[in-house]
């Protein structure tokens, strides 16, 4: 029917199909940038799940055990100053007294004292540390976490020696107050680099067990956190520091290695009880690039090859090689045996070929689903300030995946 004169409830319907048609296109367009942004948070989110604050760097933060020699078992006052501090550029010596190159410390590397870095940023335990790490690093919940730092440092009731023992009354009480922590906050212990096991590549049958049962009770201890791998080496639970290396007599003429097979056998037989015992209790225990045995990434692929166990892999450090061609090869010797835990570290004894985003970026290439643990050891930063960088640089390569080999 035409219209007859005005007729304000009058509606042209082409008019009105022609302007409901752009009106829900602009909707679908709104709707479009919503649907955007929410993907977006939701990457995001998933980036920053794939991040764990680390204790080692923030360690001068945390508050120590008083008296001679306790709270060293790994990081305690005499650490603070230790690995991170120098150690490597004074262990290399004069020139021409190993007959290699003078290594030194570099100039502009951090200092800052701890009081200095409690005044700084507040002194903390690490009942503290799920709190501290959702205040301090936005939108991560998860960390990695030292032996060293476990317990009340004013209850020696919970400690054997300089060490947290998980099986007293008391370190269990705590373990329990750790977990309501983590139950409040939202957050979790991702991984805990566990330097109590010893002598795990030990030929003494006695130690060696002994080391073996530190490490079965750590895992079910921890089992209250809820924490995804354990690692269970030290620089020295694995073997010397320095590994043996081959010597020419090897009897038929040819170079040959009598020491470094001994060391591997043990390890294999130790990594096999721990891990039958982490597997029980749904924690994956782990091998650090950490020096000694573990200090060559073909020596982890063989101990884990042998163990064949799906709760025994590695945890890739990013820094701790014997020389620069390890940096991304001994990664990408190690990304197919990791799923739960790497360490993103950066530490200026690399100089310009610490390159944190290359490396993040070549363990992805590898298939690394894990969580990445923003391990700072030294440099021109402090541990805080470090670690900040370390989330700048592992979302950035997380955000931009392409490998850059």
């Amino acid at each position: 029917m035409d219209r007859i004169g005005p007729d304000p409830n009058w509606i042209d319907r082409r008019n009105f199909l022609r302007s409901a048609g752009a009106g829900l296109a602009a909707a679908g367009t709104v709707l479009a940038g919503h649907e955007q942004a929410i993907a977006q948070s939701a990457g995001e989110k998933a980036r920053l799940d794939r991040l764990a604050t680390c204790s080692y760097p923030l360690r001068t933060l945390f508050k120590t055990r008083q008296g001679a020699g306790r709270g060293t078992g790994g990081g305690g006052r005499a650490n603070a100053a230790g690995r991170g501090q120098g150690q490597a550029g004074a262990a290399a010596g004069p020139e021409g007294a190993t007959g290699g190159p003078v290594v030194t410390v570099p100039p502009n590397r951090d200092r800052t004292p701890a009081a200095e870095m409690k005044q700084r940023y507040g002194e903390i335990t690490a009942l503290d540390f799920p709190q501290w790490t959702k205040d301090n690093f936005p939108g991560v919940t998860k960390m990695d976490l030292r032996s060293a730092l476990f317990g009340d440092v004013a209850d020696e009731a919970m400690y054997r020696g300089a060490i947290f023992d998980p099986t007293t009354a008391a370190g269990k009480r705590w373990l329990d107050q750790l977990a309501s922590k983590l139950a409040v906050t939202g957050t979790r212990i991702q991984h805990v680099s566990n330097n109590a096991p010893t002598n795990l590549a030990s030929a003494d049958p006695d130690l060696r067990r002994a080391g073996v049962q530190t490490a079965k009770e750590w895992l079910a201890g921890c089992k209250v956190l809820g924490i995804v791998s354990m690692r269970m080496n030290s620089p020295q639970a694995l073997g010397p520091s320095i590994r043996p290396n081959a010597t020419p007599g090897g009897g038929d003429g040819y170079p040959r290695n009598f020491d470094l097979v001994p060391l591997l056998d043990a390890a294999i037989e130790s990594f096999k009880e721990m891990a039958d015992a982490g597997g029980k209790l749904g924690i994956k225990v782990t091998i650090e690039n950490h020096w000694g045995l573990a200090a060559d990434p073909m020596n982890i692929r063989i101990i884990l090859d042998a163990v064949n166990h799906p709760y025994c892999e590695a945890t890739p450090d990013f820094c701790n090689w014997e020389h620069e061609h390890m940096l991304f090869n001994g990664l990408k010797a190690l990304a197919p045996y990791v799923t739960a835990t790497s360490q993103a570290k950066y530490w200026d004894r690399w100089g310009d070929r610490n390159d944190v985003q290359r490396s993040v970026r070549t363990l992805l290439a590898g298939g690394f689903k894990g969580v990445f643990s923003l391990e700072y050891e030294a440099g021109p930063l402090n541990g805080v300030e470090g670690s900040k960088y370390l989330y700048k640089e592992v979302l950035a390569a997380l955000t931009t995946p392409t490998p850059v080999i």
